[in-house]
C-alpha cells in the first residue's frame, strides 16, 4: 500500500485512476493501475473493490490543483442504451496499442447523480481527468455507465468526440426478454428511469408487462441519446446500431476510428473483429457469447414472446404521435 499520490502523480499519467467521488465529503477515491488492470477490468465501478488493491482517499481541492495546467482533455467517449455491444466495442478498440480504454468508472455516475449546481462545482477537471495516458501517443477511450447519458454534452469538450450506441426497439426489447438477470435488472433500474423518461416524454402508458417496460427503458435512454446529440452539434457525433455491426464488424471499427481520430490500418482492425474477443461475452471472457449467439437468442425470444414485443413497438409508436423527441427516436431505427 502507497502513500497518497501528490498533485504531480495524478496529473502525470493513468496511473491513478480517478475511481468515485463523494461530494458531500468533498472526496475522490483514486485507485492504482497499469496498463494490464486497465485492460481486463470489465468495470471500473465499486466492483473492482473485490480484488486487492491500492486505493487512497484525497480530498478533491488536491485534484483540482493537479488538473488546474494545460493539460489533456481530449479523451474519446462511448455513450449507449445498455445490453447493446459497448463493452465488446471499448475491449475491440482496446486492443489498439495507441487506445487506453476506461469502462464505467464510477466517477462519472456519481457526477451524474448529483444535482446540477453540485455537479458544477466538480465538473471541470474532469474532462482531464478522464483523458490522462501512459504515453502522449495514446488516447484515452472512456465508456460511460447508461445513464451518464443524461450529461454527455457536458463531459464532451467542443471538438471532440462521441460513439452513439444504440439497438432497435425490437431487438432491445427482445434482447431483454432473452435473459433472466437482464429482467431482474429492467425491475430494478424501473423506478430512476421512470423519473428520467417524465423529464423528456410524458406520452407513454404504464406497462402492463416486461415487454413494455423493456420498451420504456428504450425510450429512456434513446431518448437520452437523442438528447445528448442535439446538445453537442460543435462535437463529432456518430450513431452505431450494434447489431448491424455485427453484421459487418471491420467496417464499422473502421468507421469508429474515422469518428475517434484513432490510427489504425485496415488489416489491424480486421484481425481484431476475427479475433477472440468476439466470440465471448465482453462483461466476462469465461464466458463464450457470439454475434451467431445473440442472432439467436433474439429470435428466440421474438417467437416466443411474439404478441409482447408487437404490442410494446405499438405503445411506443402511439406515443411517438405526441412526443416529437420519441418520434425522432424511432424514426432512426426505421420503427416510425
Amino acid at each position: 500500500m502507497s502513500s497518497a499520490p501528490s498533485p504531480d502523480e495524478i496529473a502525470r499519467d493513468a496511473t491513478w485512476l480517478a475511481q468515485a467521488l463523494d461530494p458531500a465529503a468533498g472526496v475522490i477515491r483514486l485507485i492504482a493501475m497499469d496498463r494490464d488492470s486497465y485492460r481486463a477490468a470489465s468495470f471500473l465501478d465499486d466492483r473492482m473493490l473485490q480484488q486487492p488493491l491500492d486505493a487512497q482517499i484525497v480530498p478533491w481541492p488536491d485534484v483540482e490543483a493537479a488538473m488546474a495546467g494545460d493539460l489533456r482533455s481530449d479523451a474519446r467517449w462511448i455513450f449507449h442504451i445498455g445490453h447493446v455491444g459497448s463493452t465488446l466495442v471499448s475491449r475491440l478498440l482496446g486492443e489498439l496499442d495507441n487506445v487506453l480504454a476506461l469502462r464505467e468508472p464510477r466517477l462519472l455516475r456519481d457526477l451524474a447523480l448529483c444535482p446540477p449546481d453540485v455537479r458544477d462545482r466538480y465538473l471541470p477537471p474532469v474532462g482531464k481527468l478522464m483523458s490522462r495516458t501512459f504515453a502522449p501517443t495514446e488516447v484515452a477511450l472512456v465508456k460511460a455507465t447508461s445513464f451518464v447519458s443524461e450529461i454527455a454534452a457536458e463531459l464532451v469538450p467542443a471538438g471532440e468526440a462521441a460513439l452513439l450506441m444504440y439497438a432497435t426497439p425490437r431487438n432491445y426489447v427482445a434482447s431483454i426478454l432473452a435473459g433472466e438477470n437482464s429482467t431482474k435488472e429492467l425491475h430494478a433500474l424501473a423506478p430512476t428511469r421512470a423519473q428520467r423518461l417524465a423529464r423528456r416524454i410524458t406520452a407513454i402508458r404504464t406497462p402492463h408487462n416486461d415487454a413494455e417496460l423493456a420498451a420504456v427503458a428504450w425510450a429512456c435512454e434513446m431518448s437520452a441519446l437523442e438528447t445528448a446529440a442535439e446538445a453537442m452539434s460543435d462535437r463529432r457525433v456518430a450513431w452505431l446500431d450494434f447489431d448491424r455491426m455485427l453484421a459487418d464488424m471491420p467496417t464499422a471499427l473502421a468507421a469508429s476510428v474515422e469518428l475517434l481520430q484513432i490510427p489504425a490500418d485496415a488489416e489491424e482492425l480486421e484481425a481484431i473483429a476475427a479475433g477472440p474477443l468476439t466470440t465471448r461475452y465482453s462483461k466476462a471472457l469465461e464466458h463464450d457469447y457470439s454475434p451467431a449467439l445473440r442472432r439467436d437468442l433474439i429470435a428466440d425470444a421474438t417467437r416466443r414472446f411474439t404478441s409482447e414485443v408487437d404490442g410494446a413497438l405499438a405503445m411506443l409508436r402511439a406515443a411517438a404521435e405526441k412526443s416529437p423527441l420519441l418520434a425522432r427516436s424511432l424514426a432512426r431505427c426505421g420503427e416510425d
